[in-house]
Protein backbone atom coordinates (compact mmCIF):
# COMPACT_ATOMS: atom_id res chain seq x y z
CA UNK A 1 0.00 0.00 0.00
CA UNK A 2 1.32 3.49 -0.95
CA UNK A 3 1.83 5.80 1.87
CA UNK A 4 -0.12 9.55 1.70
CA UNK A 5 3.35 11.25 0.27
CA UNK A 6 3.55 8.36 -1.96
CA UNK A 7 -0.23 8.80 -3.10
CA UNK A 8 -0.23 12.47 -3.53
CA UNK A 9 3.26 11.96 -5.97
CA UNK A 10 1.11 9.40 -7.81
CA UNK A 11 -2.47 10.56 -8.02
CA UNK A 12 -1.92 14.27 -7.09
CA UNK A 13 -5.83 14.98 -7.78
CA UNK A 14 -8.35 13.94 -5.80
CA UNK A 15 -11.83 13.76 -8.13
CA UNK A 16 -14.10 16.34 -6.07
CA UNK A 17 -11.14 18.71 -7.21
CA UNK A 18 -12.45 18.69 -10.72
CA UNK A 19 -15.86 20.48 -9.19
CA UNK A 20 -13.62 22.74 -6.81
CA UNK A 21 -11.37 24.15 -10.08
CA UNK A 22 -14.41 24.89 -11.92
CA UNK A 23 -16.41 26.46 -9.02
CA UNK A 24 -13.28 28.38 -8.92
CA UNK A 25 -9.66 28.15 -9.56
CA UNK A 26 -8.25 29.75 -6.23
CA UNK A 27 -9.76 26.62 -4.28
CA UNK A 28 -8.20 24.21 -6.01
CA UNK A 29 -4.42 26.05 -4.90
CA UNK A 30 -5.59 26.69 -1.54
CA UNK A 31 -6.30 22.64 -1.41
CA UNK A 32 -3.42 21.63 -3.23
CA UNK A 33 -0.54 23.84 -2.44
CA UNK A 34 -1.85 24.86 1.10
CA UNK A 35 -3.46 22.05 2.62
CA UNK A 36 -2.95 22.49 6.20
CA UNK A 37 -5.13 25.62 5.72
CA UNK A 38 -8.43 24.68 4.73
CA UNK A 39 -11.24 24.59 8.05
CA UNK A 40 -13.76 22.09 8.29
CA UNK A 41 -17.32 23.65 7.56
CA UNK A 42 -20.84 23.17 8.71
CA UNK A 43 -21.95 22.15 5.26
CA UNK A 44 -18.99 19.56 4.87
CA UNK A 45 -20.23 17.77 8.53
CA UNK A 46 -23.87 18.30 7.15
CA UNK A 47 -23.40 16.67 3.20
CA UNK A 48 -21.14 13.65 4.94
CA UNK A 49 -24.03 13.26 7.37
CA UNK A 50 -27.07 13.16 4.78
CA UNK A 51 -24.60 10.57 2.82
CA UNK A 52 -23.77 7.69 5.62
CA UNK A 53 -27.89 8.11 6.27
CA UNK A 54 -28.49 7.78 2.26
CA UNK A 55 -26.24 4.78 1.83
CA UNK A 56 -28.37 2.95 4.54
CA UNK A 57 -31.64 3.93 2.38
CA UNK A 58 -30.22 2.88 -0.93
CA UNK A 59 -29.65 -0.42 0.33
CA UNK A 60 -33.36 -1.15 0.63
CA UNK A 61 -34.44 0.24 -3.08
CA UNK A 62 -35.12 -1.20 -5.96
CA UNK A 63 -32.82 -0.24 -9.02
CA UNK A 64 -35.47 0.58 -11.10
CA UNK A 65 -35.09 4.45 -9.78
CA UNK A 66 -32.23 4.04 -12.04
CA UNK A 67 -33.65 2.52 -15.25
CA UNK A 68 -32.53 -1.22 -14.25
CA UNK A 69 -33.73 -4.82 -13.46
CA UNK A 70 -30.90 -5.95 -12.09
CA UNK A 71 -27.46 -4.98 -11.37
CA UNK A 72 -24.73 -5.40 -8.19
CA UNK A 73 -24.55 -2.55 -5.93
CA UNK A 74 -20.91 -1.86 -4.52
CA UNK A 75 -20.57 1.16 -1.92
CA UNK A 76 -17.45 3.57 -1.03
CA UNK A 77 -15.43 2.05 -3.88
CA UNK A 78 -12.07 3.30 -3.97
CA UNK A 79 -10.10 4.43 -7.36
CA UNK A 80 -6.75 5.58 -8.72
CA UNK A 81 -5.49 6.00 -11.76
CA UNK A 82 -1.51 7.22 -12.27
CA UNK A 83 -2.97 7.92 -16.66
CA UNK A 84 -5.62 10.39 -15.09
CA UNK A 85 -3.55 11.61 -11.91
CA UNK A 86 -6.29 11.61 -9.65
CA UNK A 87 -7.87 9.14 -6.74
CA UNK A 88 -11.28 9.38 -4.95
CA UNK A 89 -14.14 7.28 -3.40
CA UNK A 90 -17.22 7.20 -5.26
CA UNK A 91 -20.37 6.74 -3.11
CA UNK A 92 -22.44 3.66 -5.35
CA UNK A 93 -21.22 1.91 -8.50
CA UNK A 94 -23.91 -0.39 -9.90
CA UNK A 95 -22.17 -3.38 -12.14
CA UNK A 96 -24.49 -4.83 -15.25
CA UNK A 97 -23.05 -7.71 -16.17
CA UNK A 98 -25.81 -8.48 -19.34
CA UNK A 99 -25.66 -7.42 -21.59
CA UNK A 100 -21.96 -8.66 -22.31
CA UNK A 101 -19.32 -6.26 -21.94
CA UNK A 102 -21.61 -4.94 -19.37
CA UNK A 103 -22.02 -1.99 -17.97
CA UNK A 104 -21.02 0.04 -14.80
CA UNK A 105 -22.43 3.06 -13.64
CA UNK A 106 -21.22 5.64 -10.75
CA UNK A 107 -23.38 7.07 -8.46
CA UNK A 108 -22.88 10.28 -6.51
CA UNK A 109 -24.99 11.27 -3.51
CA UNK A 110 -25.52 15.04 -3.34
CA UNK A 111 -26.63 17.18 -0.58
CA UNK A 112 -27.98 19.56 -3.39
CA UNK A 113 -31.28 20.62 -5.00
CA UNK A 114 -29.73 21.04 -8.36
CA UNK A 115 -27.17 18.69 -10.61
CA UNK A 116 -24.65 21.79 -11.33
CA UNK A 117 -21.65 21.45 -14.51
CA UNK A 118 -19.14 20.48 -11.85
CA UNK A 119 -21.08 17.76 -9.97
CA UNK A 120 -21.38 16.39 -13.41
CA UNK A 121 -17.29 16.56 -14.27
CA UNK A 122 -16.40 14.96 -11.08
CA UNK A 123 -19.16 12.17 -12.02
CA UNK A 124 -17.50 11.90 -15.67
CA UNK A 125 -13.96 11.37 -13.85
CA UNK A 126 -15.68 8.25 -11.86
CA UNK A 127 -16.73 6.65 -14.81
CA UNK A 128 -13.57 7.61 -16.27
CA UNK A 129 -11.28 5.89 -13.50
CA UNK A 130 -14.21 3.05 -13.40
CA UNK A 131 -13.43 2.25 -17.05
CA UNK A 132 -10.06 1.76 -16.83
CA UNK A 133 -9.87 -0.60 -13.71
CA UNK A 134 -13.14 -2.49 -14.90
CA UNK A 135 -12.72 -2.83 -18.63
CA UNK A 136 -16.62 -1.88 -19.11
CA UNK A 137 -17.97 1.09 -20.69
CA UNK A 138 -19.01 3.79 -18.25
CA UNK A 139 -21.85 4.76 -21.15
CA UNK A 140 -23.97 7.32 -18.01
CA UNK A 141 -23.83 8.00 -14.16
CA UNK A 142 -26.68 9.07 -11.84
CA UNK A 143 -26.25 12.27 -9.11
CA UNK A 144 -28.64 11.12 -6.86
CA UNK A 145 -29.65 14.46 -5.20
CA UNK A 146 -30.67 13.51 -1.52
CA UNK A 147 -32.90 16.31 -0.46
CA UNK A 148 -35.08 15.50 -3.55
CA UNK A 149 -34.82 12.07 -3.50
CA UNK A 150 -34.26 12.09 -6.59
CA UNK A 151 -31.94 10.26 -9.11
CA UNK A 152 -30.84 12.73 -12.39
CA UNK A 153 -28.94 10.37 -15.22
CA UNK A 154 -25.91 12.13 -16.82
CA UNK A 155 -24.89 10.77 -20.25
CA UNK A 156 -21.30 10.48 -20.60
CA UNK A 157 -20.98 12.53 -24.02
CA UNK A 158 -17.94 12.95 -25.90
CA UNK A 159 -17.81 16.31 -25.52
CA UNK A 160 -18.18 15.71 -21.34
CA UNK A 161 -15.47 13.37 -21.61
CA UNK A 162 -13.11 15.88 -23.25
CA UNK A 163 -14.02 18.42 -21.01
CA UNK A 164 -12.42 16.39 -17.96
CA UNK A 165 -9.33 16.54 -19.98
CA UNK A 166 -9.16 19.64 -20.56
CA UNK A 167 -10.28 20.62 -16.78
CA UNK A 168 -7.35 18.00 -15.39
CA UNK A 169 -4.47 19.73 -18.26
CA UNK A 170 -5.81 23.48 -16.58
CA UNK A 171 -4.87 21.90 -13.17
CA UNK A 172 -1.94 20.33 -13.33
CA UNK A 173 -0.38 23.07 -15.13
CA UNK A 174 -1.65 25.50 -12.13
CA UNK A 175 -0.03 22.46 -9.73
CA UNK A 176 3.57 23.14 -11.53
CA UNK A 177 3.76 26.83 -11.24
CA UNK A 178 2.45 26.37 -8.59
CA UNK A 179 1.16 30.26 -9.39
CA UNK A 180 -1.94 31.62 -7.66
CA UNK A 181 -4.82 31.66 -10.29
CA UNK A 182 -7.20 34.62 -10.95
CA UNK A 183 -10.12 34.30 -8.74
CA UNK A 184 -13.82 33.62 -10.40
CA UNK A 185 -15.58 35.95 -12.15
CA UNK A 186 -19.09 35.24 -10.14
CA UNK A 187 -17.76 37.14 -7.18
CA UNK A 188 -21.06 36.46 -5.29
CA UNK A 189 -19.30 33.06 -4.50
CA UNK A 190 -16.63 34.82 -2.32
CA UNK A 191 -19.00 36.14 -0.21
CA UNK A 192 -19.15 32.95 1.98
CA UNK A 193 -16.21 31.49 0.63
CA UNK A 194 -13.41 29.49 3.87
CA UNK A 195 -10.61 30.87 1.99
CA UNK A 196 -11.82 34.12 1.22
CA UNK A 197 -9.54 36.20 3.83
CA UNK A 198 -6.70 34.51 1.95
CA UNK A 199 -7.49 35.87 -1.35
CA UNK A 200 -6.58 39.80 -0.62
CA UNK A 201 -7.38 41.16 -4.41
CA UNK A 202 -10.83 40.38 -3.48
CA UNK A 203 -13.29 42.67 -1.63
Amino acid sequence: MLDLDDEVYEYPFRVTDLKQWVYCHRLLYFLVCLPDVRPRTYLMEVGKEAGEEEETREIRRSLRLYGLIEGRREFNVTLRSARWGLRGTVDLVIWVDEPVPGEVIPVDFKFSHRSNEHFRLQLMAYGLLLEEISGRPARRGFLYEIPLRRAVEVPFTPTLRVQVHKTLIGMKEMLESEQMPVPTSQRARCVGCEFRRFCNDVM
